[in-house]
């Protein structure tokens, strides 16, 4: 939902659990009849009886807030984070197109981290390098470690053609281990290091906002920024998050794998969409390791006895 409120330059906003009630409630009845006429034996007798349950959960929600909340919404992710999660079986492709607005001065559509930009974003450069990237992942071609400095490295287990084309690219020296530096662009005189600039998480929510296809009737009506190129053709969004992230939308709810109603219409993931649904657990992930741990009490479960 906050994805989408950010495509419509609407103001998002986060929920936590602040605690959870239920009323559990069990109704018994029993019933007996019987039919008499002139007899003193009735003629027919009857016996029912009636079991019912029923359970009414209730959940409250509060609001994240707080000077503190929104400086980790807003600070850049770290190089760290990148490295836990790409130790951790995360695809380096999808961490680098997602978290990674610059990497040694080669562009990753860093207008695309805000609201939806006029001007075309410089993004394909960036994806062959993120596609490499992957390609020497899968290998066990590259690793990203800690140095006995606790400095974060990006080593080469091999010398062969991707690698050296990966080089070149990203303008290193021919050395297997290059340092990794948060920064913009290319250091001067640093062809032994990468250079890395992320974004912030709310950055994250904006890049992966410009997936959302908007029905034609709110881009006429212009609910929603447009942009064009020099030739003044609407750009296709999903050329920048195409196998990365999609989310439809349709008058109705069918085939889902998690949607919500906006502006009356379904906004959806397709349930055979597995390029987003990963991208969406890692969003997730992302957001849990950003956010930190919130101010308040933990939930409580209120579960009433003895009705």
């Amino acid at each position: 939902l906050n994805l989408i409120r950010l495509k419509y330059h609407d103001t998002p906003f986060f929920l936590e659990v602040n605690s959870v009630s239920a009323q559990f409630k069990l109704n018994t009845e029993a019933s007996l009849s019987s039919t008499f006429k002139k007899q003193e034996t009735p003629e027919s007798v009857g016996l029912s009886g009636k079991l019912n349950f029923t359970e009414q959960p209730t959940v409250t929600y509060l609001p994240l807030h707080g000077n503190d909340f929104i400086q980790r919404l807003l600070k850049p992710i770290s190089i760290d984070t990148i490295l836990l999660l790409a130790n951790s079986g995360w695809s380096i492709e999808r961490l680098l197109r997602l978290i990674v607005d610059d990497i040694n001065g080669i562009p990753n559509a860093p207008n695309a981290g805000g609201p939806t930009p006029t001007v075309v974003p410089d993004f394909k450069e960036f994806q062959f390098i993120a596609n490499l990237f992957r390609e020497l992942q899968t290998q066990n071609d590259v690793n990203f470690i800690y140095d006995n400095n606790k400095k974060a490295s990006l080593v080469f287990n091999d010398n062969h053609q991707k690698i050296n084309l990966l080089r070149e690219k990203l303008k290193l020296d021919v050395n297997n281990k290059y340092s990794l530096k948060s920064g913009k662009g290319l250091a001067d005189n640093s062809n032994d290091s990468i250079t890395i600039s992320t974004r912030s998480f709310l950055g994250v929510m904006y890049y992966l906002s410009h997936s959302i296809q908007v029905p034609d009737e709110d881009k006429i009506s212009g609910k929603v920024t447009i942009t064009y190129d020099d030739s003044g053709n609407e750009f296709n969004w999903t050329d920048l998050t195409r196998g990365l992230f999609k989310i439809k939308s349709s008058p109705n709810n069918t085939d889902i794998a998690i949607s919500t109603n906006y502006r009356d219409n379904w906004f959806y993931i397709d349930d055979s969409d597995l390029n987003s649904k990963t991208t969406f657990s890692l969003l997730m992930q992302l957001f849990l390791l950003q956010s930190g741990k919130s101010e308040g009490v933990a939930p409580l479960l209120t579960l009433p006895i003895g009705q």
